[in-house]
């Protein structure tokens, strides 16, 4: 597999401009990460409201919905030794992203900007846990958001 992603589609209906967003938008992650050349992926998954609150529930033991999870498969050392490797790296996956597409619909209405922006900025967030980022700590959660908006910013994918 040379793709960089998987889409999936779990009770919402198959779109192929979903899939063509997703891929642009991981691509400039990839890009932007220098990890293209490591032969890894990502599996995204697109659903709704019922099944992220299941996953949810199981996995973080919170029943409600959400916009994304993110369930990475390296932890952020086991990640950067990957990526400072110089040898070819056998096909693996960085991790798995669960997007609700309800959510990024409602919630793009709320922040008063497009669907794409949304659904650029719930990957693109995903993508960010992934790789071992997180928003916990203040200062934490500025160093992702700023490599979250350099993404999108590159992509000129505008909150208007």
């Amino acid at each position: 597999m040379n793709e960089i992603v998987q889409v999936k589609f779990l009770e919402v209906q198959q779109s192929n401009t979903y899939i063509n967003l997703i891929k642009q938008v991981l691509q400039k992650c990839f890009e932007e990460e220098n990890i293209l050349d490591k032969n890894l992926y990502i599996s995204i998954t697109l659903t709704d409201e019922h099944n992220i609150q299941k996953i949810n529930e199981n996995y973080r033991g919170i029943n409600a919905p959400t916009d994304v999870l993110s369930f990475p498969m390296f932890d952020k050392e086991e990640l950067q030794d990957l990526i400072n490797r110089k040898e070819h790296v056998v096909e693996d996956i960085l991790g798995d992203i669960i997007i609700c597409i309800k959510r990024v619909k409602e919630q793009a209405v709320e922040y008063g900007h497009s669907f794409e922006r949304e659904l650029s900025y719930m990957v693109v967030h995903g993508f960010y846990h992934l790789m071992g980022y997180d928003h916990i700590k203040e200062e934490d959660k500025i160093k992702m958001r700023q490599k979250e908006e350099q993404i999108l910013h590159k992509l000129n994918i505008t909150r208007e």
